[in-house]
């Protein structure tokens, strides 16, 4: 049987949170989902840190992360994902309310995989959740 990689979902917004692993479940992937609260916090558990430091050693199949979070942002976490060796392969993609065009052509030129607006309609979000979980958590093939 194929282990399902974990899916790390930095969001700090606990509504934006709740849509998402919802989404995920009704779709039923049964990949892990852990939740981070901001680019600190996803970096310990990127680098097997602080209360994350017991966690079995691997990349998730996917980050979602959110681009405004407090202490580091997303993409400060982008840039630090993309020097570092260990981390570079990971597939990152931005679930984000920006559409601000400087943060978009940012996060593409640090090699961010794909860039996802939140919907506002609640539906559309579901569906957006849905389509994203399982490309990078269950199609695609990461070396």
């Amino acid at each position: 049987m194929i282990e399902l990689k974990t899916i790390l979902l930095a969001e700090d917004n606990p509504k934006d949170v709740e849509l998402t692993l919802e989404a995920l479940s009704e779709h039923n992937l049964a990949n892990n989902v852990v939740v981070v609260n901001d680019g600190v916090e996803a970096l310990e558990f990127l680098r097997c840190g602080g209360k994350y430091k017991d966690r079995k050693i691997g990349l998730p199949a996917v980050l979602l992360l959110d681009i405004k979070m407090p202490r580091m942002d997303g993409i400060e976490l982008l840039e630090l994902i993309r020097a570092d060796e260990r981390l570079k392969m990971l597939p990152v993609v931005m679930l984000t309310s920006s559409r601000e065009e400087p943060d978009l052509k940012k996060c593409y030129t640090l090699g961010v995989n794909a860039y996802v607006v939140k919907p506002v309609n609640f539906k559309e979000f579901m569906d957006a959740v849905k389509l994203i979980g399982v490309f990078w958590a269950l199609l695609n093939e990461q070396p």
